[in-house]
């Protein structure tokens, strides 16, 4: 275990980057993935000096074996990183074991032969590209470093990503939120500004809650062994000092951030992707994580589909085949889509199945030259999309993966010739630079 914490400290590669910056770096066949330890490659930039600080500081916390009786947030992080990780080492060894008992039975596509290598995710905190199995602890550990920058923020994020209940998390807010106003009201009365750590309410609605006692001691509260009247034995209690009124209101603004807080999760790389004229356009071949089954499973789906499909079409009724549409649309989690342009050029990227359809246009769009001109996506099958429609890729029959034609509005086009402002280029310069051949 040891060994991989070593790993996974040497393989944390942080950007400088804030929320939502994008990666800088780009590849020919796949983005640049954080790595874990059983796929760290050899030819990576090294670390910056930064990074280098930042992976010291994680790999210190997880060596820290000692714990005090009273807590303080450091030892918090430093017992958060070593659980998760040890988590994720769990699990990655029986995800490794599985994918190799399934791999004996199922052949495997070889890569290149793919339509795309994989589904990737960027941390918004750090920039990073990762895996599905990755993004989860680096989203984690990117919070807890998060703690000796902004103690409230991090602790804010710590409660809204750590925590899965999202109803235990309201109520641990409402509680932390009654705890600020009864002080902000009171803020000479000693008792409310001391919490009983074995009080129930505290117990089982707060302590339950990852982050929620980082977040008080971030407010000012801190551990003290306090007697109680009647006990031999002292408890223990958090306790804040009385507060000036700009202090008070500095309670006030905290709190409000952790009433306004979301969860931080990794977010979709698409993946843009600009191809030329091809006629292979409609050929997909997709690696597993697009789907829900496993491989086997997959395959023997698509064999029975396949045997009964020309019996079951004289059987079922419409409503019966769509029901069965539904569940099959399910059982997919991306499409990968490739739009065709007037200019014969593609344009590829990974989406969601349940992503709307505004998301796909947005992505059109954001790809132009030109995108602020109206135009229409004409479906496998002749059926035209509306940009205004709030309807689910899969709703649309476009899983796992589909090509959609693109089309200019024609009444715009026509004003634009006339007027002698046609542009000559469909994509951005950025796609059409690193433009492939589909093979």
């Amino acid at each position: 275990m040891k060994k991989f914490f070593d790993d996974f400290k040497r393989d944390i590669k942080f950007k400088s980057a804030g929320p939502g910056k994008k990666l800088t770096e780009e590849t020919s066949t796949k983005p640049e993935v954080v790595q874990s330890s059983s796929s760290a490659k050899h030819n990576r930039h090294a670390p910056s000096e930064g990074a280098q600080r930042a992976g010291a500081a994680a790999l210190a916390r997880i060596e820290q074996q000692h714990k005090p009786k009273v807590h303080t947030s450091q030892d918090a992080i430093r017992s958060q990183v070593k659980r998760e990780l040890e988590a994720e080492a769990a699990a990655l060894a029986e995800k490794e074991k599985t994918a190799t008992v399934e791999g004996s039975k199922v052949p495997v596509k070889e890569p290149s032969l793919l339509s795309v290598s994989g589904v990737y995710f960027t941390c918004p905190l750090t920039g990073a590209t990762l895996t599905k199995s990755e993004r989860e602890v680096h989203i984690k550990e990117a919070i807890l470093m998060r703690f000796e920058e902004d103690e409230v923020e991090a602790s804010v994020m710590m409660i809204h990503t750590f925590n899965k209940d999202r109803e235990k998390v309201k109520a641990a807010v409402e509680i932390i939120s009654k705890y600020v106003e009864n002080i902000c009201k009171n803020p000479t009365e000693e008792k409310y500004r001391k919490i009983k750590l074995s009080n129930k309410v505290f117990q089982e609605k707060v302590k339950s809650v990852e982050g929620s006692r980082e977040f008080l001691q971030a407010l000012g509260f801190t551990s003290m062994m306090l007697p109680m009247e009647g006990q031999e034995d002292k408890e223990e209690f958090l306790v804040l000092q009385e507060q000036s009124p700009d202090a008070l209101e500095l309670m006030k603004e905290r709190r409000d951030r952790l009433q306004r807080g979301e969860p931080v999760r990794a977010q979709l790389d698409r993946q843009p992707q600009a191809f030329g004229p091809s006629p292979n356009a409609q050929r997909f071949e997709l690696p597993p994580e697009f789907y829900n089954l496993t491989a086997e499973e997959l395959k023997k789906e698509q064999q029975q589909r396949s045997d009964l499909v020309e019996k079951n079409a004289m059987l079922r009724t419409k409503a019966m085949r769509e029901k069965e549409e539904q569940r099959e649309r399910r059982k997919y989690n991306y499409t990968l889509l490739r739009v065709r342009l007037p200019d014969g050029n593609l344009l590829q990227g990974t989406f969601y199945a349940w992503d709307r359809l505004p998301v796909l246009f947005s992505f059109i769009r954001e790809s132009l030259v030109d995108g602020w001109q109206p135009f229409e996506l004409i479906a496998p099958g002749g059926q035209k999309l509306q940009e205004s429609e709030d309807v689910a890729l899969a709703e649309c029959n476009l899983v796992p993966a589909a090509l959609l034609t693109f089309a200019w509005d024609a009444a715009v086009q026509a004003d634009i010739a006339a007027a002698g402002g046609k542009c000559p280029t469909l994509l951005k310069p950025e796609l059409l630079e690193n433009i492939r051949t589909l093979s």
